[in-house]
């Protein structure tokens, strides 16, 4: 599943409680001493300590729903695969993929049709295990094999149970709060004969029904908020919300849903390699182009915002739907970006089941191998990760754990006690680092700058930090880059309390909720690399 933390989760409970500062313009790339903010210091870096130094362009794989290559912010950094030639329809580089330009889709056909929807893990484990397990005990079954897959199957349908549970219950409302503030919005417009409808023009509307006056209400404190200046945006919003909903009860967490089809792989051979097609942008690039521009958008070109990382190119490699991503298919991700000269992959997706670990295990093997670093998003369930593992995860289903694996949790712009996000997973032995991830302003397809939220935008983060240590010091390995990530990080936070995600205001040391207490900073992990390299040589 896409870590995007969904807006629609929380729009009901922003009517009562909403957030309404407004978060500092580009905070991601700001400086905790500077501009006194938890960015990633990404701007005085550039400024005083990079300015002289040349640079060396690195490959970053975007494993996720896709990216829109065309945007006016990305066109210039994007990955272009110098053995293929557009359009022609043969595999010139002979790499197995025809007209892979920026990148492959995983989870598209040879026909050119795409997976949009999938289902959840737990759903597709659901279907295939009922038919064997459902009302079975223990001692319906002999092997210990059966008895394990018995006890999985136990522990996912509770957990699909309450998970269709809980989103029948918000697609309801979200459907109610989205047709009465459309509704709304048509009669305030028309009463007062307005084209745009502001917390003036709400306070101006004389409402005689009691949904009008509700609604009126609740209006009215949503667009005092600065993230909406006027009703359309709001009931775009809900619009917006509703959708993931509707995706996620329709698709998601119906078993008599399966797109699987449309790829036309053996889906039972999670070997097979050569499958998907080049649409590396996809039905729906919101995700995937989000955390593209937060990576690398266009420094200082007088267009949207920047990125982190400044002399990168972005590979598309698209394997996350709208649901749950497959094991096979973040695992082809993983060895084509690895194979087209990725040198550092971002992961902004996870799930708490997987259909086939090893696979996965296998393709970070072999990232491990050729120098390559993982970044994976820590997760949105204000989860301990310790505990309910997100998959994919750095621990190998036999033994060990890789050594070019990051798992990132995400900060909020807000410091003191709410510096990490409400939403973020968490985990004393597994979150190696925390990143900015709430209010990133970053691209959206079709030329589009959009805030969104969640440990999949702090995540970019990281991995743009860790692009520009790769490629000012290009020797740098997977497990020095780490390690260089995790000693330089700012320990502002060690010894303090902050609200544990997931509580109202449960206080924990900071240090409780990562196994390093630090926030990621690139100012002084160059530092760290410039003395790092200069002892190495």
């Amino acid at each position: 599943m896409k870590n995007l933390f969904i807006s629609a989760l929380v729009l009901s409970s922003l009517i009562f409680n909403g957030q309404t500062a407004k978060r500092p313009d580009n905070w991601f790339n700001l400086d905790p001493t500077t501009d006194k903010v938890n960015g990633v210091s990404s701007d005085r870096t550039y400024k005083e300590l990079l300015k002289d130094k040349k640079s060396t362009t690195i490959i970053v794989g975007v494993l996720d729903s896709g990216v829109d290559f065309d945007h006016e912010d990305l066109k210039s950094v994007m990955w272009t695969n110098p053995g293929e030639i557009p359009g022609n329809g043969i595999d010139d580089d002979k790499n197995g993929y025809i007209d892979d330009v920026h990148g492959w889709n995983f989870i598209g056909g040879k026909d050119g049709k795409n997976v949009s929807d999938d289902n959840l893990e737990m759903t597709r484990l659901v279907r295939k295990l009922k038919s064997k397990y459902e009302g079975k005990t223990e001692a319906d079954f002999k092997s210990k094999e059966e008895k394990k897959e018995l006890k999985l199957y136990a522990e996912v349908a509770s957990d699909f149970k309450k998970m269709k549970e809980r989103f029948e219950g918000g697609y309801n409302q979200l459907k109610f709060l989205m047709e009465g503030m459309s509704d709304l919005n048509t009669k305030v417009k028309a009463q007062l004969k307005i084209e745009k409808v502001t917390a003036t023009d709400i306070d101006r509307f004389i409402a005689t029904e009691k949904n009008d006056i509700k609604f009126k209400t609740i209006a009215g404190n949503f667009v005092k908020r600065p993230d909406f200046t006027d009703l359309d945006g709001l009931v775009l919003e809900l619009k917006g919300g509703f959708e993931q909903y509707r995706s996620f009860v329709e698709c998601g967490l119906n078993p008599e849903f399966d797109p699987r089809n449309i790829v036309g792989d053996d889906y039972n051979n999670s070997n097979e390699k050569y499958y998907g097609n080049s649409d590396c942008n996809g039905p729906d690039s919101f995700h995937g182009t989000h955390v593209a521009g937060i990576i690398a958008a266009a420094r200082d070109n007088g267009v949207g915002m920047n990125g982190v990382a400044a002399d990168v190119r972005i590979m598309a490699v698209r394997c996350v739907p709208a649901g749950d991503e497959r094991d096979k298919d973040v695992a082809n991700a993983i060895r084509y970006a690895t194979d087209n000269g990725a040198k550092i992959l971002n992961m902004s997706f996870g799930k708490k089941y997987s259909w086939d670990k090893k696979v996965v295990d296998d393709a970070v093997k072999y990232a491990e191998s050729k120098g390559v670093l993982l970044i994976h998003a820590a997760g949105n369930d204000n989860t301990d990760i310790d505990v309910v593992t997100h998959y994919p995860c750095k621990k190998f289903e036999d033994k060990g754990e890789a050594s070019n694996f990051m798992d990132i949790g995400a900060l909020n712009w807000m410091g003191d006690d709410k510096i990490v996000a409400s939403f973020s997973n968490y985990g004393k032995k597994t979150v190696d680092l925390f990143s900015p991830g709430v209010d990133i302003y970053s691209t959206t397809p079709k030329n589009g700058y959009k805030d969104a939220s969640g440990t999949s935008m702090a995540s970019p983060v990281a991995c743009g930090v860790a692009a520009v240590l790769k490629s000012y010091y290009p020797t740098l390995t997977p497990k020095q880059i780490k390690k260089i990530l995790i000693k330089s990080s700012v320990k502002t936070y060690k010894g303090k309390k902050v609200i544990k995600p997931g509580t109202k205001d449960e206080l924990v040391k900071f240090e409780k909720l990562g196994k390093n207490a630090g926030i990621i900073n690139l100012y002084e992990a160059v530092k760290m690399a410039e003395k790092f390299t200069k002892t190495k040589t």
